[in-house]
Order: C-alpha cells, then sequence, then structure tokens
C-alpha cells in the first residue's frame, strides 16, 4: 500500500488506517478474520482508544491478532486517552501515566507506536502533560505523540512544554464535513462558508509537519449518518457515482480518494469492520482524482466557489 511519513519525524505509514472503534461488534473469530485480511492487504496501521468499547476493543484486538513480540513488529498501534466517558476530560500527568499502562495492558504490548490526546481538556496543565510524556517515552512505552480535535493555539500551548514533536492530529473531516478546507476557499467573504471555525488548523499541520488523520471519513454532521447512497443528498452522489463509473470503482472508493487527494498528505482513517468496505476504501490509494473531478465533488456537496 501507498505510504505516508507521519509528522516530520515519525514511521512510514500506511495511506489508510484502520479504526477499531467498532471492533467489539465482532465475534473474536470474525475480529481474528477481519484482522488478518487487513494485514495481508497492507493495512497495518490500528487506530484504538481506551474510551472504545471501555477498553474491550483494544482486549479483543490483542486476543484476535495472537500478540506477540513478532506479530508486534508487522503492525503500527496508536492509541488515545483523556477522556472519562459522561465525567470529564483529564489531560493530567496521573490520568494520562495510568491511561497508557491501561493500554499497553490491553493490548498485550510493551509500547504504542503513537500515542493521542483525546480531545482538548480545558483544564490542562502542559507542564503535566509534558513531564507525563517524558516519563512515556523515556521507559519506551511510547515512541510518538500527538493530539486530537485541537485548534493551532492549544497545540502551540502543548508545544512549548512538550519535547518530544507532536507529528499527528486527528480530526473530523469528509466530503459534506469539511469547514477546514472550506474557509480557505472563502477568505475575505462575508458568507457563512467563510467563518473560520478551527482557527486554520489545516495549514497550521501544514506549516509545522503535523499529519493529519481524518475520523468519520464517509460520515455528515456529528454521526448523523453517512452521506454515500443517502437520498438527503441527491447530487453529491449522482457526481461521485459519475465519477466511481469512469474509473470503475465503488463510490466508496472515491469518497476516500477525494480525501487522499489533498496535498496535505492525509492518512485516511476508517470505521469499518466490513471486509470489502475496507478493501474499497484501500483502493482509493490507487486513484488520483484530477482537479476538476475534486473540485465537483466539492461543489456537489453545496460547495460554492467564490
Amino acid at each position: 500500500m501507498k505510504t505516508i511519513r507521519l509528522g516530520k519525524t515519525g514511521p512510514d505509514v500506511p495511506a489508510v488506517a484502520v479504526g477499531c472503534m467498532r471492533l467489539n461488534s465482532l465475534s473474536p473469530a470474525e475480529a481474528e478474520k477481519f484482522i488478518s485480511f487487513a494485514i495481508d492487504r497492507g493495512a497495518v496501521f490500528f487506530d484504538h482508544a481506551d474510551i472504545y468499547g471501555g477498553g474491550e476493543c483494544e482486549e479483543l484486538f490483542s486476543r484476535a491478532i495472537g500478540m506477540n513480540p513478532t506479530v508486534r513488529e508487522k503492525v503500527i498501534l496508536q492509541s488515545k486517552c483523556g477522556i472519562i466517558p459522561g465525567v470529564a476530560f483529564d489531560f493530567s500527568k496521573a490520568h494520562i501515566l495510568s491511561a497508557a499502562e491501561g493500554i499497553l495492558k490491553r493490548l498485550r504490548t510493551e509500547y504504542l507506536d503513537v500515542l493521542l490526546l483525546h480531545r482538548p481538556d480545558a483544564l490542562m496543565e502542559p507542564e503535566e502533560v509534558a513531564e507525563a510524556f517524558d516519563e512515556l517515552y523515556n521507559r519506551g512505552q511510547v515512541r510518538h505523540f500527538g493530539i486530537s480535535n485541537q485548534n493551532p493555539l492549544q497545540i502551540s500551548l502543548l508545544q512549548k512544554y512538550v519535547r518530544q514533536p507532536l507529528i499527528v492530529h486527528q480530526l473530523q473531516l469528509s466530503i459534506t464535513n469539511a469547514n477546514m478546507i472550506t474557509a480557505g476557499m472563502h477568505v475575505n467573504m462575508l458568507d457563512d462558508a467563510a467563518v473560520n471555525r478551527d482557527g486554520g488548523v489545516l495549514d497550521f499541520c501544514r506549516l509545522h509537519d503535523i499529519t493529519i488523520q481524518t475520523w468519520s471519513p464517509f460520515q455528515y454532521g456529528f454521526f448523523e449518518g453517512v452521506f454515500l447512497d443517502n437520498p438527503k443528498f441527491p447530487k453529491l452522489n449522482a457526481k461521485i457515482n459519475e465519477i466511481a463509473a469512469a474509473y470503475s470503482v465503488s463510490n466508496t472508493t472515491i469518497a476516500a480518494a477525494w480525501i487522499l487527494r489533498h496535498p496535505a498528505a492525509m492518512q485516511l482513517v476508517t470505521g469499518t469492520m466490513n471486509h470489502q468496505r475496507l478493501e474499497e476504501c484501500i483502493n482509493a490509494v490507487e486513484i488520483t482524482l484530477t482537479r476538476e473531478q475534486w473540485y465537483q465533488i466539492w461543489m456537489a456537496a453545496g460547495n460554492t466557489l467564490p
């Protein structure tokens, strides 16, 4: 599979990552088959979080893959911490260290390739985060670090104290949820599309060598549903289907290719547990949409050129 570099100092990784949020919807046997299929197709980057299934997804993954030192070296593991469901966000040193220990135990591994802070914590004390990262890094338990769903100033504040480069930023991006792209198209305009809701995070990440990982690449709204084959988006689906027919691929492949076409060299994080759908996402790395096709899809989603 096509690879990209995470940040400036991170590892080379597949352009398509396997999101494991729904892994616990599978039986142990199904999970084993799905993970084996992903690895056979070169999708060896697995994205976790300690809140996925309350940790159950990480435990199921380690059992399904038959984790041992030989197997461990064949895959790239990322997880996230910092959310206490229904209670709070917690970026304290004590919580980060405790969460990391739990993740490592559930995944049955001695180290994570990447650990992300999961959403912003309004009470974050960056000095504590830095201390936690130093301990995890110096112990060899985490090799690289990143963030999720933060704006440029929050990242800059954190990076002021954290010695390790933040190489990954996980953000929601899909054709229908593309404000980080659309706002940049409407600079100096007075329409709603010109509203900058994220502080210019896309350009910030490109300037600072932070790789964007896109979550929910086929969703619209906030987990409201997928836009593909959805009657709410007739023009968008008609255009995607037209272009899919031209390439003899599925609409899923074209929707994924739209994200991968962006020059920021983003990593697409899937959420499917379906073999065929994962295959369709992986196929997107072989397609480079033309500029005209990319803009046609963007406008079919309801966007307008200034």
